[in-house]
């Protein structure tokens, strides 16, 4: 037996950073879903309004933001005068909210079920766990390894028939076993029939009849009942046609320019619970002291992420309409190239910040809804005196296309960019014109 020293780059995240970095990620509604959750298992927690306004550091804003106009509402943070107030239900209103996901629904009607609370951890565990179709990810015995039979038994039971039923389920035959077992009305032998699915499928009835010990006539019935039921119940949540998304801010104009307004409609300003403040600072019980303690420490760095999170949510936006200023005069056709990088060195954030803070955001401007991810965009022809963006350069393309009567051909299109000094390949091209799903086009 030797002894032999090693060395291996390890990150040990504490529960509370973790909880950061996932809160910097949340877009509006996941962030106030989360809210709920913490509200319910930390009683030091509390909310104060229903509206938030973000105190931001002055030292935070950089000097040469001239364009933005001064104010006195800290972080560009509307008040409750008459017209910003019915210009900020306006935006709310005019873009509406996304559909669910199968998750939050899940989760909502947990958060209304009388069940004991370590059930109810268990229930939030196997929705989270679940996919687009409402089937497990990882199997239960493994997620759940050390946790109660009986206990996790008990939650499963409880997912399953909530709406959609049929979720919480390994695949679409237990799926339909569940559904089927909640039907008051379903045919004899109906959850028996499942084992001959295949028998079914290919027209088997009478082969399968026999082995239902029923009619032919029976098992049509029965095959008939089986297709009115969804194998698939999470799918109706994952139809990406039917999404509408909650912007986390919106750029306005005013007098020639431009204002960040947090979206505010969908974050609670939350606050300690003074009674448990009181506990904490006075001579009874030690445990209760203690208990009181420790959930004011968990409730103030909830508290502090939530702030720092709209903070660098606020300084990234306002940055991006500095560096994207064309863009938010102009329309969609004037990106210019920034990346990440170069807005983390600017921000003196690191560029893993970027990334969370601009993931799943959204920016409301007056040309439209876009990800905040869109607004960073790399630089064709590098070396090129004039930078065009990406994304410019498929606008360009779009509006090329959509102004000739017959159909552009790849090279065509790169001749033409090539006069206007952008040099892309063919190739290029139709990988662009691929993406902006303007039709296919012919090479020569």
């Amino acid at each position: 037996m030797n002894l032999q020293l090693s060395q291996k780059p390890e990150i040990n995240l504490s529960a509370q950073l973790y909880q950061f970095i996932k809160l910097m990620e949340m877009p509006a509604l996941e962030l106030r879903a989360k809210i709920s959750q913490e509200l319910e298992s930390n009683p030091a927690l509390e909310v104060e309004s229903d509206s938030i306004e973000i105190p931001i550091d002055d030292s935070q804003i950089n000097d040469e933001d001239a364009y933005f106009e001064n104010t006195s509402d800290p972080g560009f943070i509307h008040k409750n005068g008459d017209e910003s107030s019915d210009q900020q239900q306006k935006f709310i209103e005019g873009v509406l909210t996304r559909s669910e996901t199968l998750q939050e629904h899940l989760l909502w009607q947990i958060q209304l079920e009388p069940i004991a609370p370590n059930i109810r951890r268990l229930c939030e565990i196997l929705i989270q766990n679940l996919d687009s179709n409402g089937f497990h990810i990882t199997p239960v015995d493994t997620l759940l390894q050390g946790e109660a039979p009986n206990l996790v038994k008990m939650a499963t039971k409880t997912v399953q028939v909530l709406d959609p039923v049929g979720t919480c389920v390994q695949d679409y035959r237990e799926s339909l076993h569940v559904q089927l077992a909640l039907l008051p009305d379903a045919p004899d032998h109906a959850i028996q029939a499942l084992d001959y699915l295949e028998l079914f499928n290919k027209g088997k009835f009478a082969e399968a009849a026999r082995k239902l010990d029923c009619s032919v006539k029976d098992a049509e019935s029965i095959f008939c009942y089986i297709k009115t039921l969804n194998p698939f119940p999470g799918q109706q949540f994952s139809i990406a046609e039917t999404r509408f998304i909650t912007p986390d801010a919106q750029v306005v104009r005013r007098d020639g320019e431009f204002r960040i307004i947090l979206n505010n409609e969908e974050i609670p300003v939350l606050g300690l619970n003074p009674f448990f403040a009181k506990i904490s600072k006075g001579k009874g019980d030690k445990k209760a002291k203690s208990f009181a303690r420790a959930n004011l420490r968990e409730a103030r760095w909830f508290i502090q992420s939530i702030q720092q999170r709209n903070q660098t949510l606020l300084r990234v936006t306002q940055a991006i309409v500095e560096r994207q200023r064309a863009f938010f005069e102009k329309g969609p056709g004037n990106l210019v190239p920034l990346t990440q990088q170069a807005l983390a060195a600017e921000l003196d954030l690191h560029e893993s910040t970027i990334s969370r803070i601009a993931n799943g955001k959204y920016l409301q401007t007056e040309w439209g809804l876009f990800g905040v991810k869109y607004f960073f965009t790399n630089a064709v022809n590098k070396n090129a005196p004039r930078q065009y963006s990406k994304e410019s350069v498929k606008v360009m393309i779009r509006e090329m296309i959509a102004k000739e009567e017959r159909r552009f051909s790849d090279q065509e299109i790169a001749d033409s960019l090539e006069k206007q000094g952008i040099i892309l390949a063919r190739r290029t091209v139709a990988k662009y014109r691929k993406e902006l799903d303007v039709g296919s086009s012919y090479t020569r």
